[in-house]
């Protein structure tokens, strides 16, 4: 089955360019079954990023713009009278098993809430009924953070619902030129073919809950996650929530390598891209223009990886 995994990663790959970093780390989010957040400027390819996901494993993909006059029940459906008379359910854009929500600090904080709330509890209730979210079901969410005129960063406590963010950032000179030379005439998206099926995906996400983790590995990721709470230049540090994303998503990327279980190289891989938008910096941090990535790649340096 990783084997299969590395597939997906080599096909998403000739779309994406010079990003492997990246779209491991998506990949590992997705055996983990967590959600994503690309934070980055427009035009580095989040978009064409969470399709190429979504058609090289059989997922009903589904984008939703967010602008400020995107509703609720845009995001979760509403009732409505047929007819006969009768209120018939209108299925909102969350009824499918990869949703790009693109730049979602562009809409209003309810709207936010509500797709956040689905995200947490895996089903959507509209006037009293619940319905469960299909299975697999991955929130690929995408967050400028340039051009903030009229927008609603998401706050701390709802940062925390996505397992991982991820910045992709400009490609190279060389990269560039690939990218231009291959788009001239065709979409490398209309070639991607599909590795996997969804039902190949989920026994995927069973095998990587089996990932042996051991004890003095989550020592060590619980150390590095007490620094955050204590750190000096924190004025909020990691939750809960966030220690068991952490251990998640490192299983997930244990999988990817073709393990059974999880090494300290796992944990340093994925630190930053789980626990950076978990902290919030004081002033004293902002004063000396230090980022949550420092912090992460500071505390990594001081506490001492076990020997397995």
């Amino acid at each position: 089955m990783q084997g299969n995994a590395r597939l997906v990663l080599e096909e998403v790959g000739k779309v994406i360019k010079g990003k492997d970093e990246a779209i491991e780390l998506v990949m590992s989010s997705i055996l983990a079954r967590g959600h994503i957040l690309i934070e980055d400027i427009p035009g580095v390819g989040k978009t064409t990023l969470a399709v190429a996901f979504s058609r090289a494993m059989e997922l009903t993909e589904r984008r939703l713009q967010f602008t400020p006059d995107v509703l609720p029940s845009d995001v979760v459906g509403f009732n409505m009278l047929d007819v006969d008379g009768e209120m018939v359910y209108k299925p909102g854009a969350i009824l499918c098993n990869l949703l790009l929500a693109d730049e979602i600090n562009r809409t209003s904080t309810k709207t936010q809430s509500a797709l956040l709330e689905v995200m947490e509890e895996g089903q959507v209730t509209v006037d009293g009924v619940t319905r469960q979210l299909p299975n697999p079901f991955i929130v690929v969410a995408t967050q400028n953070p340039v051009g903030s005129a009229g927008t609603q960063m998401l706050p701390e406590s709802q940062l925390d619902r996505f397992m991982i963010r991820i910045s992709m950032g400009y490609p190279t000179m060389e990269e560039e030129m690939r990218l231009i030379q291959e788009r001239q005439d065709v979409n490398p998206l209309d070639y991607i073919q599909e590795i996997i099926s969804k039902e190949e995906l989920i026994t995927m996400q069973e095998q990587v809950r089996s990932v042996y983790v051991d004890e003095r590995i989550l020592k060590y990721l619980s150390e590095i996650v007490d620094k955050t709470r204590n750190h000096a230049m924190l004025s909020l540090g990691v939750s809960p929530r966030g220690t068991l994303a952490f251990v998640d998503m490192s299983k997930g990327h244990a999988f990817l390598q073709g393990r059974d279980h999880v090494l300290p190289e796992d944990i340093k891989k994925v630190a930053k891209s789980v626990l950076s938008h978990r902290l919030l910096l004081n002033g004293k941090a902002r004063m000396n223009h230090v980022t949550e990535d420092d912090i992460v790649e500071e505390i990594l340096d001081k506490v001492q990886a076990p020997r397995l």
